[in-house]
C-alpha cells in the first residue's frame, strides 16, 4: 500500500521534496541519516542490498540498470541523484530510466549525478577548477566524463535540471583510513614524489548535496573537495601518528610490487579547488583538511 502522502510535488507537512535515490551504497545511507525533513526512496540492484535499504528508507525498489522502474516509484518525486557508475555501454540509469526522466523533468525540480575529479585526468599537482581541461587517464574517468556529457545533454534535449557533482575519495565511518594503519599490514607505504589527492569526508558530501538540493542551479559543475589536497603517504603518516603507532617504512613506489589496480591510483597528481561549491552554496567543510576527518573518526576505533 502506498503511503499516504499526495503525489503532487512538494505537498506534505513540512516536506522539502521527494528524493530518489538512484543507488542506495555508501553516499546514499549517509545523505539518508542528514535528509531530515524529506520525503526518500531507494533504488538497490541486488535483493540483499535492497533489503537493506528499506532498513533505512520507506520506499525502495529493485533496479539493475535493465527495466524501467514501475510508476509507483516516481510518484510525488521532486528531486533525483544518480550514484550508479556507468559501464562499457554507457550509464545504466540513462540507458533505463532516460526517456522516463524527460518525461517528469517539467515537475522535477533538481537532479544531481555523482561522478569523479578522475575526469581532470594528471595535472602534474596544480589546481584545477570546475572550468579546467578534462583529459582522463583512467578508464574510469573516461566513462565518467562520458556519463557526464551525457546527463547534461538531457538539460538541453528536455530541460532535466541536471547538476554534476565531482567527487574525490570519500572516506569517514565505515571508510575509515586509521583502520589500514591498525591492521598493521603493510610492508612499506608508497611515496610518488611530487603527488597529492583531494578528499572529501562523506558528511561534508553529503551537506554540500542537500545545500544544493534546497539552492538549484541547473547545468551547474561541483568539484565537492576539502580544503587541502596531501599525498597518501602524508596521510598514512597522521592516521600512525593518532594511533600511537610506528609506520611502516617509506618507499619509493618504484621499488614496491603493487597490483595494476593499486598502481593506478598512483598515476595522477592534482589539486581541486572547491571556491565554487563555496561561494555559490555557501558550503563550508565540517573537515576541512584530513587531519580534523581522521581526529573525529580515531573515536570510532575501538
Amino acid at each position: 500500500m502506498e503511503d499516504d502522502i499526495s503525489s503532487i510535488p512538494g505537498k506534505g507537512a513540512g516536506m522539502k521534496g521527494h528524493l530518489l535515490l538512484l543507488g542506495f551504497g555508501y553516499v546514499g545511507g549517509h545523505l539518508a541519516a542528514l535528509a531530515a525533513g524529506w520525503r526518500l526512496s531507494a533504488t538497490a540492484r541486488t535483493l540483499t542490498a535492497l533489503r537493506q535499504a528499506r532498513k533505512r528508507v520507506p520506499r525502495a525498489w529493485l533496479f539493475d540498470g535493465r527495466h524501467p522502474l514501475p510508476p509507483a516509484a516516481w510518484r510525488g518525486v521532486t528531486h533525483v541523484l544518480s550514484s550508479i557508475p556507468p559501464d562499457a555501454m554507457g550509464d545504466p540509469a540513462l540507458r533505463s530510466l532516460g526517456d522516463t526522466l524527460c518525461t517528469l523533468a517539467p515537475r522535477l525540480r533538481w537532479v544531481g549525478y555523482l561522478s569523479t575529479v578522475g575526469v581532470y585526468g594528471d595535472h602534474g599537482g596544480r589546481w584545477v577548477n570546475e572550468g579546467s581541461a578534462c583529459h582522463p587517464v583512467t578508464e574510469r574517468g573516461r566513462r565518467r566524463l562520458r556519463a557526464e556529457r551525457a546527463w547534461l545533454r538531457l538539460r538541453h534535449q528536455c530541460g532535466l535540471p541536471v547538476h554534476i557533482f565531482r567527487l574525490p575519495g570519500i572516506y569517514g565511518p565505515g571508510r575509515n583510513p586509521l583502520l589500514k594503519a591498525l591492521k598493521g599490514n603493510r610492508r612499506a607505504i608508497p611515496v610518488r614524489e611530487g603527488q597529492v589527492f583531494s578528499r572529501i569526508h562523506v558528511h561534508d558530501l553529503a551537506r554540500a548535496l542537500l545545500l544544493s538540493m534546497e539552492r538549484p542551479r541547473p547545468g551547474r559543475i561541483y568539484n565537492v573537495t576539502d580544503d587541502e589536497p596531501a599525498s597518501p603517504h602524508a596521510v598514512a603518516l597522521f592516521a600512525h601518528e593518532l594511533l600511537g603507532l610506528d609506520p611502516p617504512p617509506l618507499k619509493p613506489l618504484e621499488e614496491l610490487d603493487l597490483s595494476p589496480m593499486a598502481r593506478s591510483f598512483y598515476g595522477e597528481s592534482k589539486r581541486v579547488g572547491n571556491r565554487r561549491l563555496k561561494a555559490e552554496l555557501g558550503w563550508r567543510p565540517t573537515y576541512p583538511t584530513y587531519r580534523e576527518g581522521l581526529r573525529a573518526l580515531l573515536e570510532t576505533v575501538s
